[in-house]
C-alpha cells in the first residue's frame, strides 16, 4: 500500500520540482534567445490590436533610446540590483497625497528590471501575487542577464503602440526608419509614450507628449554627463 501512495505522489512531485525550476529555466533560455510572444502580445492581439514584434540586438538599436530610457523611467538603473527603494518610498507617499485628495492618478516607483520581468514573464494586473512573481523574477534577471541583457529584453518588448511591440517596430510604424537610426528627439518621443502607448502619439504629439520628450532630453543631458548609463553603452 505504501509503495503504490508513493508511485501516486511522484507525478505531483515531479510537477511541484518542474514549477520550482520553471523560473530558472525560462531566465537561462532567454539569457541567450529572444522570447516569444508575450502574454500581453497574445492578449492584445486576441482583442483585435496586431502583432508585430520584431527582435533587434542592443547594437542596432539606437543609444539615444538606452539613455532616453533610464532618463525617463530608471535614473539609478546602472546602480540599483533591481530595486530602488527611494523611488518606491517616494510613489508611496505621493500616492497617499493623491488618495487622500481623491484622486485615482497613481505614481509607480517600478524600475526597469521590474517592468521588464513583468512584460516577458507575466500578466498585466495588480495583484499581490503577480507582484510577488514579479519580484522573484527581477532578483533572477539581474543576477542571470545583468544590466546590458535587461535593457536589450525591455526595449524590444515594451509596447509602443497598439499591438506594435519593441523598438524596431515602433521606429518603422511612427518614423518609418530602423531604430538604429533614430536621432535624439525621435528616441525620446518614443519614450515619452509608455505610460499609455494605446492613447499617445509619438510621430504627431500632443501637449502631453511634447511636455514629456522635452523632460527626456534635458534628463538624458544629465545621465550623459553622470555617466549613468555607462552599464549599457559605456562613454
Amino acid at each position: 500500500m505504501a509503495k503504490s501512495d508513493n508511485r501516486k505522489r511522484r507525478p505531483l512531485l515531479k510537477l511541484f520540482l518542474f514549477i520550482l525550476a520553471l523560473p530558472f529555466l525560462q531566465v537561462a533560455l532567454f539569457r541567450f534567445v529572444p522570447p516569444p510572444p508575450t502574454i500581453l502580445m497574445i492578449e492584445q492581439a486576441i482583442k483585435g490590436s496586431g502583432l508585430d514584434y520584431r527582435w533587434r540586438s542592443l547594437d542596432d538599436l539606437s543609444p539615444y533610446l538606452v539613455t532616453a530610457a533610464i532618463a525617463a523611467e530608471d535614473a539609478r538603473f546602472c546602480s540599483h540590483n533591481g530595486f530602488d527603494f527611494e523611488a518606491i518610498q517616494k510613489a508611496m507617499k505621493a500616492n497617499e497625497r493623491a488618495e487622500a485628495r481623491g484622486s485615482s492618478k497613481m505614481r509607480g516607483g517600478s524600475t526597469i528590471s521590474q517592468q521588464t520581468a513583468k512584460n516577458v514573464f507575466l500578466w498585466p494586473g495588480r495583484s499581490y501575487v503577480r507582484k510577488g512573481l514579479e519580484a522573484g523574477y527581477t532578483v533572477l534577471i539581474e543576477f542571470g542577464w545583468g544590466k546590458k541583457r535587461i535593457m536589450e529584453m525591455y526595449l524590444n518588448v515594451a509596447e509602443f503602440a497598439p499591438g506594435v511591440y519593441g523598438a524596431e517596430a515602433a521606429a518603422q510604424h511612427w518614423f518609418g526608419k530602423s531604430a538604429k537610426n533614430l536621432d535624439r528627439r525621435e528616441a525620446a518621443r518614443l519614450i515619452a509614450v509608455l505610460p499609455s502607448p494605446r492613447r499617445y502619439n509619438a510621430a504627431s504629439p500632443g501637449p502631453y507628449v511634447r511636455r514629456r520628450t522635452a523632460r527626456i532630453e534635458a534628463n538624458a543631458g544629465q545621465v550623459r554627463a553622470q555617466g549613468l548609463n555607462q552599464c549599457v553603452i559605456g562613454r
